[in-house]
């Protein structure tokens, strides 16, 4: 009796799943054809699903329509989208199209909402929520978009000298700030407190003193995040309760204060045995926001988010082939694939960052236990599957087909093209991989099309100065 790679998914986890299944024994990812698409670009290949962006905008609306609707809360949500989690235009334009707004993260970001603006993309009524230390560069951009009549901008202030720079710059009667508040970090983080904010205690002296004070400066959002994520831990509310509590107490002797944002951080699937109760979640965020403001006799606030690995997350996929098996002892595999994981998918080797890993095509043959390996000659350029678990279980790779055994390494979507310098020098020089965009058309069929080519040597060679 053979155990096969697909009795051990199906007696493991509940499959298929919303995104997953298998259809004439090979894997489909939100019903594209996998194995027609390697095998019309061929490996390595990176893709995007794109209306996987839009549902995900969608899907969160939903959540806390129906947390707003339970509690009766008073407040408007807003989602706004993180441009640093991918940049691409495509992504931009699908966030855009389901009514999402935008918050930039560097000065870089404010060009970036010129381009879109020219495109008609944006218009002066979006709301662009502005965070990040900023430099004066940052501010006089931020400055000239207020100046130009774009009414929604919030800059949030990271520090107190920040709202100096808007005073200078800004040419209108009045503008929107926001307060960014330094949480603390959990215990086992190697450092105490954020590097981001203005910590919890000089808050209120703040605005007493100096915004209070500002005769054009109108203090609307008190912004709040915490950096491991919205999950359900004794840290994450108590961080939470703080950061309300303060809103509280701020909005008592700050009447322009509306907005209260809870950041981002919204995981998503990083496992086939992945478990979150989103529904659970925001409706326990919005109660404890009404619960707390009717304990202190205020409005509630609007609520804002700045979902980014969320949004875009899912959309994303790295397919590979595995090109060698080299066996180094009696119990050590090494599966070697067609590209570098640690140029790729660098957050895998550089934070520990798992994503959903499965075969598509050979769920029939036997498993077993491997290493996956990139073509790079650093040490670190694997995969494993958890800190404490170096293997992964794949399937044998050992049979009469002449078609070699494809992985997929799936929901890579965000962050993954910023931090490995997308089209730019690579370890090694292994190149970045083709590019694939999955879309569907008017009639709601799926169509793919090359965003990129893999990227060539004389490119790197060139930006090397050869």
């Amino acid at each position: 009796m053979i155990n096969r790679y697909t009795d051990l998914i199906h007696q493991t986890f509940d499959f298929p799943q919303e995104s997953f299944e298998m259809v004439d024994g090979y894997l489909r990812f939100n019903d594209i054809n996998l194995i027609e698409l390697v095998r019309k670009y061929g490996t390595p290949l990176k893709l995007t699903y794109v209306p996987k962006i839009g549902q995900q905008v969608e899907k969160a609306r939903k959540f806390f329509k129906k947390a707003i609707k339970h509690s009766d809360y008073r407040g408007k949500y807003y989602y706004c989208y993180c441009t640093k989690s991918c940049h691409f235009s495509h992504v931009l334009d699908e966030v855009l199209a389901h009514g999402a707004h935008l918050e930039t993260s560097s000065s870089f970001d404010i060009d970036l909402v010129w381009k879109l603006y020219s495109r008609g993309k944006i218009d002066e009524k979006t709301i662009i929520i502005n965070n990040g230390f900023k430099t004066e560069e940052y501010t006089r951009k931020i400055s000239d978009l207020i100046n130009k009549g774009f009414k929604n901008i919030i800059p949030v202030l990271d520090n107190k000298s920040e709202i100096f720079y808007y005073d200078q710059f800004v040419d209108t009667d009045e503008y929107n700030v926001g307060i960014r508040v330094a949480t603390e970090e959990e215990p086992n983080f190697e450092f105490y407190t954020s590097r981001l904010g203005i910590r919890n205690a000089d808050v209120l002296p703040f605005y007493r003193s100096v915004l209070s004070q500002n005769k054009r400066a109108r203090l609307k959002m008190l912004h709040f995040f915490v950096d491991t994520g919205i999950k359900d831990s004794i840290y994450y509310w108590g961080e939470l309760k703080k950061g309300i509590t303060l809103y509280c107490e701020l909005k008592k002797i700050c009447p322009t204060l509306t907005a209260l944002n809870i950041g981002g951080g919204m995981p998503i699937p990083n496992t086939l045995g992945f478990e979150y109760d989103y529904q659970y979640m925001i409706s326990e965020i919005v109660q404890l926001i009404k619960d707390s403001c009717k304990e202190y006799g205020i409005e509630e606030p609007d609520i804002y988010t700045e979902f980014g690995k969320y949004t875009v997350g899912e959309s994303g996929a790295v397919i590979l082939s595995v090109v060698n098996a080299k066996k180094q002892n009696d119990s050590e595999i090494w599966y070697m694939v067609d590209n570098s994981l640690m140029n790729t998918i660098p957050d895998s080797w550089g934070i520990g960052e798992r994503f959903i890993l499965l075969p598509i095509n050979k769920w029939n043959n036997g498993f077993r236990r491997v290493n996956i390996g990139g073509l790079s000659c650093d040490n670190s350029d694997y995969y494993n599957a958890e800190v404490h678990e170096n293997q992964v279980y794949l399937p044998v790779n050992e049979d009469d087909s002449d078609e070699p055994l494809y992985i997929g390494f799936f929901h890579t979507g965000a962050y993954q093209d910023a931090l490995s310098g997308y089209g730019g020098i690579k370890h090694c020089l292994i190149p970045s991989p083709k590019h694939i965009i999955v879309d569907v058309d008017d009639n709601g069929k799926l169509t793919d099309r090359v965003l990129f080519p893999e990227q060539t040597a004389e490119s790197m060679l060139s930006i090397l100065g050869y």
